[in-house]
């Protein structure tokens, strides 16, 4: 596959994400449990669809923890992280010019942020602990050459039980992306740090284990 077509699979699939996952927030069906297969669905179908285009990454904190345990370049981690903030923006652009203000504003654009009661340091803990593993689980489904090929399923499932467990403390965002995007959109920066640190070291250290330790072959 050409970069091109990459670069363009990664935004699509990121723009989805946003676009479902924001949409469900702002118009409110099923509680936490719709969006949380809100989120998990919309990653699961475009995994399967565009994986075996870009790898099926769709955020950046995949894509360091890709980066990390070897599986992609220095330049193309780079390029993949501007076309994942690209298609969360355009995403979140989408929301915003089909669904009423009045709903979007109702709940900040969907935007992650903390709980009052959960302070900044436990917030990059939390979401450190739910992208690690997010993309442990990329690694044992979709990276890995002995992996059964099954990940849009099972990363989609992860994201599902990530954001049931702890949507309402974080908002479970596990993508710097995710954040990004309505962030930006919508002005909206509460935390918005949390969700760059938490998640990025969340995949780096998914990626650490995976390469140094779970990966290798035993002898």
């Amino acid at each position: 596959m050409s970069v091109t077509q990459k670069l363009l699979a990664e935004f699509i699939g990121t723009f989805t994400l946003i676009f479902i996952g924001v949409a469900s927030i702002c118009i409110g069906s099923g509680g936490l449990t719709g969006v949380a297969l809100a989120h998990g669905l919309a990653i699961a179908v475009m995994v399967s669809a565009l994986g075996y285009i870009s790898g099926g990454f769709f955020n950046p904190a995949v894509t360091v923890g890709a980066w990390v345990g070897g599986h992609i370049d220095s330049k193309n981690a780079l390029r993949y992280i501007i076309a994942q903030l690209a298609g969360g923006y355009a995403g979140a652009l989408a929301v915003k010019a089909t669904i009423p203000a009045n709903l979007i504003d109702a709940v900040k654009f969907g935007t992650p942020m903390l709980s009052p009661d959960v302070s900044m340091g436990a917030g990059i803990l939390i979401e450190l602990i739910l992208t690690f593993f997010l993309v442990l689980v990329v690694y044992g489904t979709a990276i890995d050459s002995r992996a059964a090929k099954v990940g849009g399923l099972f990363i989609g499932l992860t994201i599902t039980l990530d954001i049931l467990a702890a949507g309402p403390l974080t908002g479970a965002s596990m993508n710097p992306a995710r954040t990004f995007g309505p962030a930006l959109a919508g002005g909206y920066w509460n935390d918005h740090i949390v969700y760059w640190i938490g998640p990025i070291l969340g995949g780096a250290l998914a990626g650490i284990v995976h390469r140094y330790i779970l990966g290798k072959q035993s002898a």
